[in-house]
């Protein structure tokens, strides 16, 4: 009998995990609280040998290949419209850049075929017995699993239910962002373009794939506030109070912000978790160590996926080797990655006029860009095993 995985999370890390797992012939089981794949949301990205080695050894990495932006160049523009700073296309966008939407779908592709997916529907209890764990759903049947993986983010449900209340590991940076889609009216192309006052930038750029929209991207300095995380009513008034009053193009931006059908809005946060596992539980991706923006988390998840299937293939189902394994390999390089995020906020929109100018002082010369970017390449780097990657490899559920 073949060991019956539930994932909780059906973003990034999910559907990866989801196609190693089915491809080493366990039995897998994605469930999303989103009544789709969402789509959307910023362009990710891929750096380094360790992020394509392991795209390649899934089999996807030509289809990415297809799908890449060619990156996304920055123009950071002062109150006057002057530009302060401009960053090439690769500063942001690494080797590879995707629509964050369009890399789900094709995760999602790649893994529903080996893969049961239930959407619309969420963890609402675990019980861990002494062969598996028993999981309750809000809306569904209680079913019971050999191993459950959340890999359900920076607010994972399956780390609260498991390893306690969210305010135990998730710490705030000091930031909030906020993404939205909007007309591109102006004709804007790829790219981004913003204005930058200390303590908040506002930024939009033509999209990719179709020239009649347009992506807003807002992010400001604020200690912690009090919303909640699904009312956007309220995360729009939040948005509209922190950039009111700026000129350029933000009047039309909080227009569009109005009707947006969507939003993202988030915290600049990151998450620690001292173990990875508790018993036939693990975290997978932001939800183990995760940062909202800047941390390399979509390259991240793909490597920890890869490496939790191949150790939970290698150890015949075992849990508690494959657990320990995958931690001792990836948490020195999760949280290297990780510490990129925590300067996300005070990079792109310095507390001060002061701290402006010393950022743009020092990125318009040509040598310390090519220096951040060959420490990208450093950090998002890690030796790998090769797990052989062979198909229907037969596992048992382990006592």
């Amino acid at each position: 009998m073949s060991t019956k995985v539930l994932i909780s999370g059906a973003s990034i890390a999910g559907p990866a995990l989801a196609h190693w797992l089915g491809r080493y012939g366990f039995e897998v089981t994605v469930v999303e609280i989103a009544p789709a794949l969402r789509g959307g949301g910023q362009n990710v990205d891929f750096r380094g040998r360790t992020h394509l080695t392991v795209l390649e050894r899934m089999g996807v990495l030509d289809e990415l290949r297809a799908l890449d932006t060619g990156g996304s160049p920055m123009t950071f523009l002062g109150p006057d419209g002057r530009r302060l700073l401009r960053l090439p296309a690769e500063f942001a966008g690494g080797e590879l850049e995707i629509p964050r939407g369009e890399l789900a779908q094709l995760l999602h592709r790649h893994s529903r075929n080996r893969a049961e997916y239930v959407f619309g529907d969420t963890i609402t209890a675990l019980e861990e017995t002494p062969r598996g764990v028993r999981v309750a759903f809000r809306d569904g049947a209680p079913r019971e699993f050999d191993l459950v993986i959340g890999a359900d983010g920076l607010h994972s449900t399956v780390r609260r239910l498991a390893f306690g209340p969210e305010q135990r590991f998730v710490r705030h940076l000091g930031y909030y962002a906020a993404t939205w889609q909007l007309p591109n009216d102006l004709g804007l192309p790829p790219g981004s373009l913003g204005l930058n006052v200390p303590g908040r930038l506002a930024a939009l750029g033509g999209d990719h794939r179709d020239p009649t929209r347009a992506g807003a991207f807002c992010l400001f300095a604020s200690p912690e506030l009090s919303h909640h995380r699904h009312d956007q009513d309220q995360q729009k008034a939040l948005v509209h109070q922190a950039f009111a009053g700026l000129g350029w193009e933000v009047p039309r931006l909080l227009d569009s912000l109005r009707d947006a059908p969507e939003l993202y809005f988030d915290s600049i946060s990151r998450a620690d978790v001292p173990s990875w596992s508790t018993g036939r539980i693990a975290l997978l991706g932001d939800a183990a160590c995760g940062a909202t923006i800047g941390g390399m988390g979509t390259g991240t998840a793909v490597v920890a996926a890869y490496v939790l299937a191949g150790e939970l293939a290698r150890s015949g189902g075992d849990h508690r080797t494959a657990f320990g394994r995958y931690e001792a390999l990836l948490r020195d390089y999760a949280r290297g990655c990780q510490k990129g995020g925590d300067r996300t906020g005070p990079f792109l929109a310095p507390r001060t006029a002061a701290g402006l100018r010393v950022r743009n002082g020092l990125l318009n010369r040509r040598w310390i860009l090519d220096r951040m970017l060959q420490l990208g390449q450093e950090v998002s780097s890690v030796e790998l095993p090769d797990y052989g990657c062979e198909p229907s490899v037969r596992v048992s559920a382990a006592g």
